[in-house]
């Protein structure tokens, strides 16, 4: 029983080790419909093996739901514009002048002209296979950006 409840642990700190953020935009930063915005997505250093698949960013407005806020509702189950589809290749980015910062990668991608003003919902969904097996990881991060 103890080695089991060794095995889960350890496997969950892997899994969590495997974990990628939204390095930026800020939450609630403002952007511009129709212009372009870098989005950054990092993800920790980790001793655990694992394949990066892809990612998918993604901005929904969420004008239109309860009090026109992405808090009223599950922004993972609509993604609204997909932004990028595609390749997740985060690399170390190190030198002199250069913040330490776990591996990333950045994003060029356009805000849609017709995204209305007030607050939309920026998610990036992360693919990877972990470990020896491997086996599938599938996580959905977001944060809430305002349309200016």
């Amino acid at each position: 029983m103890f080695k089991s409840v060794v095995f889960a642990l350890g496997l969950a700190a892997s899994v969590l080790a495997q974990n990628i953020q939204i390095g930026g935009p800020a939450e609630f930063a403002s952007i511009t419909a129709g212009s372009n915005i870098t989005v950054e997505v990092d993800r920790p250093d980790s001793l655990t093996g694992s394949q990066e698949v892809a990612i998918v960013i993604a901005l929904n407005s969420c004008s239109g739901h309860p009090d026109n806020s992405c808090a009223s509702f599950d922004v993972t189950q609509d993604l609204g514009h997909i932004l990028y589809s595609g390749p997740y290749d985060p690399e170390f980015h190190q030198g002199a002048g250069l913040p330490n910062k776990p591996p990333y990668q950045n994003f060029s991608v356009q805000v849609p002209s017709n995204l209305p003003a007030g607050e939309a919902a920026l998610t990036v969904s992360h693919f990877s296979l972990v470990g020896a097996g491997p086996f599938p990881f599938f996580e959905v991060k977001n944060i809430t950006l305002t349309v200016a």
